[in-house]
């Protein structure tokens, strides 16, 4: 497999599958990996870890994790493991270098400016993997997305025997003011 990978002159270079195999993810900031960590454990520590994995690979990054090495190797230890911690560190290592590539190659909040030789080696690492979606973990970590469930719509919808004056807070009168003419009145 040959790909593309743009660099920072402008100058494309070829990457091929033997090149994108021994990737070596030290070179992301550390105090980066590490926010990334502490953002996505936070996450799981209130949704649950058993959905980590579906996320991984709803988004299509299983082809991208199996063409790296360390990532490859971090997973499989993270699929056979007894341990339910052991492998829960596992996927929130994976999660957090991916999410850091894309947050380097996103230029948010200004990371790429800060590290600009690390996020031009983030672009071509993500664009050797080509993937669908540019930011798919960013997109769910950062913007996560809304979901209308209909039993929680239905669950605070008013009831149906409610009077609009009720609904509204307004006055039985009618006439729409509140207590704002109570007030003046009062003064």
């Amino acid at each position: 497999m040959v790909v593309k990978a743009e660099r920072a002159n402008g100058r494309s270079r070829v990457l091929d599958a033997g090149e994108s195999d021994n990737v070596d993810f030290s070179f992301l900031p550390k105090g980066l990996v590490s926010q990334c960590q502490v953002l996505i454990e936070s996450f799981h520590d209130l949704h649950g870890y058993s959905c980590l994995p579906d996320i991984l690979w709803k988004a299509g990054l299983g082809p991208f994790i199996e063409a790296h090495a360390p990532l490859r190797q971090v997973l499989r230890k993270a699929s056979t493991t007894r341990s339910a911690k052991k492998s829960n560190a596992g996927f929130v290592r994976i999660a957090s270098t991916i999410l850091s590539l894309e947050i380097l190659t996103s230029r948010f909040a200004g990371w790429s400016s800060i590290y600009p030789r690390e996020a031009t080696k983030s672009r071509e690492i993500l664009k050797a993997g080509a993937r669908g979606p540019q930011n798919p973990l960013i997109e769910f970590y950062l913007y996560p997305p809304k979901y209308l469930n209909s039993a929680a719509i239905a669950a605070l919808a008013p009831p149906p025997n409610t009077h609009d004056a009720e609904l509204y807070g307004l006055p039985a009168d009618g006439t729409g003011h509140s207590g704002a003419i109570g007030q003046l009145e009062a003064m």
